[in-house]
């Protein structure tokens, strides 16, 4: 299967925090998209392995991404420099052939997210190595890799407005209800992301991204490379 995005995140709700507007924005223009987790997220001080699965595929369903996968990698435990991992990732990179990828921001919070973005993004550039044998495959290297901004703020690149999307992303989000604030958890043990505030933060840098760029929400991308357009006009 063919698939025009393909996003990586180190934990499930990585993807739905960082890029999911931008995917539901580009699924209503008619891409086809991939959601590809790295971990279980079976550290995480709430939740378990088959919940956090489970509020995964829901979240998929409200994204409305054609697949979802988990490669089961050691959650906190992730290594940029592990063979298997990689090897792994270009499997998924040449089986769905993705102009572009997604990954995580490229230094954040939790450690795990950084080294995921080294992980991926070294992933697609091996990708397009023919000497590099991963069962059967052949070789495809994307044409783009884009970090979503996550926790912490880092001045992005390039801004997606998600205006028309943002109630569904925060769907999404709200699919992982073992993560994050509702009446009927909030007497569980508290975690940097489990406060009402923090989905406060979450809408607050969608406003300021789109702000920037004269909407209502937006979500911010790095790029290690630079990024072009064809025309002036194609610019907001």
């Amino acid at each position: 299967m063919h698939l025009d995005i393909l996003a990586f995140g180190a934990h499930p709700d990585d993807v739905e925090l960082g890029c999911s507007g931008t995917l539901i924005k580009h699924i209503k223009k008619g891409a086809k998209v991939g959601i590809i987790d790295l971990t279980q997220g079976e550290l995480g001080t709430r939740g378990n392995i088959e919940t956090r699965k489970q509020e995964a595929l829901v979240a998929q369903k409200i994204i409305g991404a054609e697949v979802r996968e988990n490669l089961k990698l050691k959650d906190g435990f992730i290594n940029d420099d592990d063979q298997q991992a990689l090897l792994a990732i270009i499997e998924k990179i040449r089986s769905y052939t993705p102009k572009i990828v997604l990954c995580n921001a490229s230094s954040d919070r939790h450690p795990d997210h950084g080294i995921a973005s080294t992980l991926v993004e070294r992933a697609c550039f091996l990708s397009g190595l023919s000497k590099i044998k991963v069962n059967n495959t052949t070789k495809h290297r994307p044409q783009l890799v884009l970090k979503y901004v996550q926790d912490r703020y880092i001045k992005p690149d390039i801004v997606i407005d998600i205006s028309d999307e943002f109630d569904t992303k925060m769907k999404a989000i709200m699919a992982f209800s073992s993560q994050f604030y509702t009446e009927q958890n909030k007497h569980l043990e508290q975690t940097p992301i489990s406060s009402a505030l923090f989905l406060e933060h979450v809408k607050g840098r969608a406003i300021d991204f789109g702000r920037n760029i004269q909407t209502n929400f937006a979500e911010g991308f790095n790029c290690s490379r630079t990024i072009g357009v064809h025309s002036l006009f194609e610019l907001q």
